[in-house]
């Protein structure tokens, strides 16, 4: 009899275990609308948003383009604390908006932070900054130079440079989008050489792609698009791109994209900046609340976003919105 119940144990446990790991292989579902719930506000014209280890969001804003510049740390709990101050921003000539800060990266204790307006990249450490700690200050930055080694390529005409997302691809190497030069940048991890990686196609003889964002699935490059004026309802595109740094087409028929972010499982999402109307005198511009959130098909999962421009993913299914326009982050969860 006690054989026969250490038998039968020993078959519940294997049974449990087996039961345990089944579920844990069971896929997550892909999203399909979202629960949306405010999480900051409060920021500067932010353009980027990077989530550290300890869950805390880093936002790149450019103020009031009065060299007012900083990137803010956000707490888990959504109380926005100055993180990084003093960087250089400047009204831009071509939209009258702060200029400067573009996007940022999070790695293993550092933030990987791009310059437009510099043609820098800047690397903080912040490995040991918690929310509400003295702010540090961008000029003790190191930084590297990108521009320079963009306009010397002649990638553009006329030459033009705007860094402005990034990601890490195979062997820890930095892939930079440049929106100006229509370009990856491919920084090495070794000797921080910098090489041209891409060139992303025009979508017509008169329009430029202006690629905006940029992910890595572990095969392949995948890159949103906004596109160039007129601004074309469905002319954008996701990129791909392989690991020799030939372009095709992914998925066409988007709008005006501005962040590419994967699922757990992979899948891009894209954020739609706006509809543009071009109808003068009586209306030219963006419009509000046209923002959206897309998946790999073109389907709509979040709509009537004002102005987003980037969105993080945290943990399985949560993820965080940036809104240009209003300064607020909001939480998406599903």
């Amino acid at each position: 009899m006690k054989k026969l119940f250490h038998s039968l144990m020993a078959f519940l446990i294997c049974l449990t275990v087996f039961n345990c790991q089944d579920h844990r292989l069971e896929p997550i579902p892909e999203p399909t609308q979202f629960q949306v719930s405010n999480f900051a506000a409060g920021l500067k014209s932010p353009i980027g948003m990077a989530i550290d280890d300890k869950g805390q969001i880093w936002v790149t804003e450019n103020g009031a383009g009065n060299n007012d510049g900083q990137i803010s740390v956000i707490s888990p709990t959504g109380t926005v604390h100055r993180g990084i101050i003093g960087f250089r921003s400047i009204i831009s000539p071509e939209d009258g908006l702060p200029a400067g800060l573009t996007h940022l990266l999070y790695r293993e204790g550092k933030l990987y932070i791009l310059h437009a307006v510099d043609g820098k990249l800047y690397t903080a450490d912040v490995a040991n900054f918690i929310a509400g700690n003295p702010p540090l200050a961008a000029a003790v930055l190191p930084s590297e130079d990108i521009r320079p080694f963009v306009l010397s390529q002649n990638l553009s005409n006329p030459l033009n440079s705007n860094i402005f997302n990034l990601t890490f691809g195979p062997d820890g190497d930095l892939y930079i989008i440049d929106a100006g030069a229509n370009a990856i940048i491919k920084r090495n991890s070794s000797n921080k050489a910098l090489s041209v990686f891409a060139k992303i196609p025009l979508l017509n003889p008169m329009t430029e792609p202006v690629p905006t964002g940029i992910v890595y699935d572990g095969t392949k490059f995948l890159v949103s698009g906004l596109g160039g004026f007129p601004f074309t309802d469905g002319a954008t595109k996701i990129y791909q791109v392989d690991g020799s740094g030939n372009v095709s087409d992914f998925k066409t028929g988007y709008t005006n994209l501005t962040d590419i972010v994967l699922t757990a499982n992979k899948k891009p999402l894209v954020l739609q900046f706006a509809k543009f109307v071009f109808n003068p005198p009586a209306m030219v511009g963006f419009q509000p609340m046209t923002g959206q959130i897309l998946n790999e098909n073109g389907t709509v999962l979040q709509k009537d976003l004002m102005m987003p421009t980037s969105i993080q993913r945290s943990g399985d299914r949560t993820y965080f919105v940036l809104s240009l326009a209003l300064g607020t982050i909001q939480k998406l969860t599903y």
